[in-house]
Order: structure tokens, then C-alpha cells, then sequence
């Protein structure tokens, strides 16, 4: 008989704010507008009074719920202020037309959103840049945008994605800006029980950053799985790659930091990984993993299981957007 799975974040619905300070990984710190009055989001306009973008832009802590269904049509990026929870629960939200973007702001929650079809130049679901951090992006289903679904770049760190659902789409999620942006040295993301539903590539691709996976479902993507690029570190652990037609589920990208001398790569270490349907690691012969970080130096604990195909089938059903009720807040 076959064990069930152990999902994290077992009584993260039992109170509204039981989300803040939760999260596993880098985003750990996360809390949001816990310590804010609830804003409630009474219209889907684009902007106005009861719109997302009319609490987005207040500066003091706010935790932000939904009393309405519907979809948003941005005509612009939607900028999110510090110490914000943006809670989707109890309504289903699409975000469409353009994405939101953590500019230069700390303790963001983004739970349970629908993201599709944007469009225009540099247009993200998710955009995370310039020195943003402390953030945690949960039960999110992002597809169809016209640059990536989800970007963090220029310093921006101590990030967490958990529980998202990505498809029908080509760069998927970019970590690290370019070659020349050293100073994306510091960007540390935690990317667990996410699943990556056909997405061609960049699941993601990292430069410069430490990134930690764990407990991922990828399936059929059509250039690689992840990418490590220029010094990326990316700790791989017990996850599912299921290849379809392109069996590289490893790729590394040889490239020049601004400030050394010689092209390179970045590291991957492969722990516990599953490999399905004759998907290959296409690991390069010399392994640095004396260069790697480890997860345990920065967190003491998270929940992973090992990869199997009762893991497969519960990601299928519980990564993304979720029909669940907006919990009781305790402190009205």
C-alpha cells in the first residue's frame, strides 16, 4: 500500500493570518500585512475605489481579501507596497493583461491568484525587482504571459514559491538579471511542490543565486528542465522530472561575470531526484560540490518526502489555485 504523502503547511487555513511567518525556505521571514487592518477588494476595476490597486499602493500594512469574484485587466503593472498580504482565498481572482511588481518593498504574501495572458515587452506574472525581499508566492496558477511568469532579478532575495501551477509557456521563471549584474551574488529562492505543466523552459534558469528545489513536478518541457548559468547553485532534491520529447532535464550555460576573468558555468546537485521517461542529468564530468551550498545553513528544517508517483499525483491536484474557503480572522 502505498504511503500517503506528507504536504507542508498542514493547518495554514485554520486562521486567516496563520500564513504569516510560515513559509519554508529563504522566504521564511514572510509575514505580509499581519500586523495591518483587512482591506477589502469589493471591485475588479483596474483602479478606484475598493480596487487591488487602490489597497496596493497604501503604504501601511495591510492584509487584502476579496469580496468579490472576477477578472482583473491590468492596463499597467500593479505595484505591491511593503508589508502586504494579498489573499486570494474564498473568490477566484485572474490577474490578466499586465502583472504585478515588487519594486524596492519587504514582507509580501501572494496566495492563491490565477495569472494569464499578459501581454507587452518585459511583461511578467510576477515581476520581483529591484531589492525586494522577504516574500512568499503560494497556491498560484500563472501561464501565458509574454516574458516570464515569474522573474527575480537585481538583488532581489529571500524568496519562497510554493504550491504554484505553471503552463503554456516559454521562459517560465529567471533568477538572476545577466553576466553583468554581480551583485545578484546575494538573491537566495526556495521553489517547493510547485508543478511545471509542459512550460518549454527555465524551471527555472538562475544566475549567480543559490536556489533551493524541492519536492517539484516537471513534466514535458521542450528545451531543458533548469539551467544553471554563470556561479548559479541550484540544490536539486527529491524532485519528478518526466521528460517528453527533450530528455536533457540539466543544462549549463557558460558565461562571463563582469568582474572575473574567465566564462563559467554554474552547480548542480542532484539528490533524490526521480527521472521519468528517459530523462537525462546530463551532468558536466567535473562536479564542484565543495563550491555548493547546502540548505541546512540557512534553515533548519522543511518538508520533503521522497519522489514518487504518490508525490506526481498530488502535485497534479494541489499545486495552483485552490477552491477553498477564506479562513476566520482572528483579530477583528
Amino acid at each position: 500500500m502505498a504511503s500517503t504523502p506528507i504536504q507542508p503547511y498542514g493547518d495554514l487555513d485554520s486562521t486567516l493570518r496563520a500564513m504569516a511567518g510560515r513559509a519554508e525556505g529563504f522566504g521564511r521571514l514572510a509575514i505580509g500585512g499581519l500586523h495591518g487592518p483587512l482591506y477589502l477588494v469589493t471591485s475588479v476595476s483596474d483602479d478606484g475605489p475598493g480596487s487591488l490597486r487602490e489597497g496596493c499602493r497604501k503604504k501601511e500594512p495591510l492584509w487584502i481579501v476579496f469580496e468579490v469574484s472576477g477578472t482583473i485587466n491590468l492596463s499597467s503593472y500593479l505595484s505591491v507596497s511593503s508589508h502586504k498580504t494579498i489573499d486570494g482565498r474564498g473568490q477566484r481572482i485572474k490577474l490578466t493583461g499586465k502583472g504585478l511588481r515588487l519594486k524596492e518593498c519587504e514582507n509580501i504574501i501572494i496566495c492563491n491568484l490565477e495569472f494569464e495572458g499578459g501581454r507587452g515587452h518585459d511583461v511578467d506574472g510576477i515581476q520581483i525587482k529591484p531589492n525586494s525581499r522577504n516574500i512568499w508566492i503560494d497556491r498560484c496558477s500563472l501561464r501565458d504571459y509574454d516574458d516570464g511568469l515569474i522573474d527575480i532579478t537585481r538583488q532581489s532575495t529571500d524568496i519562497t514559491i510554493s504550491r504554484c501551477y505553471f503552463a503554456q509557456h516559454d521562459k517560465t521563471m529567471l533568477i538572476g538579471a545577466n553576466p553583468s549584474h554581480v551583485a545578484d551574488r546575494c538573491i537566495r529562492v526556495t521553489i517547493h511542490h510547485c508543478f511545471f505543466d509542459g512550460t518549454r523552459q527555465r524551471h527555472p534558469r538562475v544566475r549567480f543565486g543559490k536556489v533551493h528545489l524541492y519536492n517539484n513536478y516537471i513534466r514535458n518541457w521542450e528545451i531543458y528542465a533548469i539551467c544553471a548559468s554563470v556561479e548559479a547553485q541550484i540544490y536539486s532534491q527529491c524532485n519528478i522530472y518526466e521528460a517528453g520529447a527533450k530528455k536533457k532535464a540539466f543544462e549549463f550555460y557558460t558565461e562571463k561575470a563582469e568582474d572575473r576573468e574567465h566564462q563559467e558555468s554554474g552547480f548542480i546537485i542532484s539528490e533524490g531526484d526521480m527521472l521519468l521517461n528517459g530523462a537525462q542529468p546530463c551532468m558536466p564530468p567535473e562536479s564542484k560540490e565543495e563550491s555548493m551550498f547546502h540548505p541546512s545553513e540557512y534553515y533548519p528544517t522543511w518538508t520533503m518526502e521522497a519522489a514518487t508517483d504518490s508525490l506526481r499525483e498530488v502535485l497534479q491536484l494541489c499545486a495552483g489555485w485552490q477552491s477553498i474557503c477564506r479562513p476566520v480572522d482572528n483579530m477583528l
